[in-house]
């Protein structure tokens, strides 16, 4: 069974790239995406622009997670961006993690109104459309990994289902569980509250459940929580070793034209 990928975002995002390879490394690449409308250089939204980008990075010297808004003298110019940590990370590694995504999201959208970019140990989005505080369930990326030795089918699934449970039960923004080979965690965005979070995450894990229902390891993003799991050690958290490398397959869903490239 080959990897697959499903990747999408906002109807604002309408340029998209993936990495083929997951890793234990904080700041591994796994999504990001861009906006199709464009800023002029040297405009007042460039200038607020690199405001919201300077008080992410600070602000996560502190906090895992801050969303900002910076006003602009016209509607166009105002930019809304936010960017969270995975719940485990140290103050230092948040800050690293965050400056490196925006870093990465300079680079592949340099004069784009909004980019996102989610690697292993952070999230940082920005846009000019207001997107802070809005409850947001639909797939933004999708990737389950090969099956499982056929002979442990039924242990594995059986162990995945009941730590999925577990993570359900559990309360707090970011949850982790484990069980034998099995190892998940999940996490909702800062600004959702208890009970969006809770369905948010119902439905992360309900899709993650049946999607990826024998893969070694299995990650679906919505817009404003995930869901993952592994059987061969949860992104860095307790092991080391690399998942398995395949190759990504990749379906842009939304009603926009779509254009996306991959990264090497």
């Amino acid at each position: 069974m080959e990897t697959n990928a499903v990747l999408s975002l906002s109807l604002s995002i309408c340029t998209f790239f993936i990495q083929t390879v997951l890793s234990s490394s904080t700041d591994s690449f796994v999504f990001g995406g861009c906006s199709q409308p464009q800023y002029t250089p040297n405009s007042p939204f460039e200038s607020n622009l690199n405001s919201l980008l300077t008080s992410l990075v600070n602000s996560a010297t502190y906090s895992s997670y801050n969303s900002f808004t910076v006003i602009g003298s016209t509607p166009q110019d105002v930019v809304y961006g936010l960017y969270q940590c995975r719940g485990d990370l140290s103050m230092p590694d948040c800050a690293t993690c965050v400056a490196r995504a925006i870093t990465k999201v300079g680079s592949y959208c340099p004069t784009a109104c909004g980019g996102a970019v989610q690697l292993q140990g952070c999230y940082v989005k920005y846009d000019n459309a207001s997107f802070l505080g809005a409850e947001d369930k639909n797939v933004v990326y999708k990737k389950c990994g090969p099956s499982v030795e056929y002979a442990k089918e039924e242990e594995i699934v059986g162990r995945r289902d009941a730590v999925m449970g577990g993570l359900m039960s559990d309360g707090g923004m970011f949850r982790v569980g484990g069980s034998g080979e099995v190892q998940a965690l999940a996490q909702c965005m800062g600004d959702l509250g208890v009970g969006e979070c809770r369905d948010c995450l119902s439905e992360a894990i309900g899709r993650l459940k049946s999607d990826c229902r024998a893969a070694v390891y299995g990650d679906l993003f919505l817009g404003k929580c995930y869901a993952r799991f592994s059987t061969v050690g949860a992104w860095g958290i307790a092991a080391k070793r690399r998942l398995p490398l395949s190759l990504d397959y990749l379906l842009i869903m939304g009603l926009l034209s779509l254009s996306f490239f991959m990264l090497s």
